[in-house]
């Protein structure tokens, strides 16, 4: 497993979003945890799981157990990754703790 990204023990931005691999005419993604900075295909914290969009086969395979962690530790999620996460029920279940975690924020 790789480590997460530090900058003198603070968390860098992170994003959780979608790596392309795969071959022309047919996209395989993989959902990944990587700096905010990096290029889209560039190096990567985590591999969190796979995304295949072809049509009928529509496959979404994802760590739900890493996947509340990088929710939980500040990872952003890309728009089309937070509908991922939205269809297999893991945002449901992130929300208790990143609204604590806002509160919690907002009363400092």
């Amino acid at each position: 497993m790789v480590t997460p990204s530090r900058c003198g023990g603070i968390f860098l931005a992170t994003s959780i979003r979608l790596s392309r691999v795969g071959t022309t005419n047919s996209p395989v993604y993989r959902v990944v945890v990587s700096d905010c900075r990096r290029p889209r295909d560039g190096r990567i914290n985590e591999l969190l799981g796979t995304f295949n969009p072809v049509k009928g086969a529509d496959k979404i395979e994802i760590n739900e157990e890493r996947t509340l962690y990088w929710l939980r530790q500040g990872a952003k999620p890309s728009d089309t990754v937070r509908g991922l996460l939205s269809r297999k029920g893991i945002m449901v279940k992130a929300q208790p703790a990143l609204k604590a975690k806002a509160k919690a924020k907002a009363a400092k």
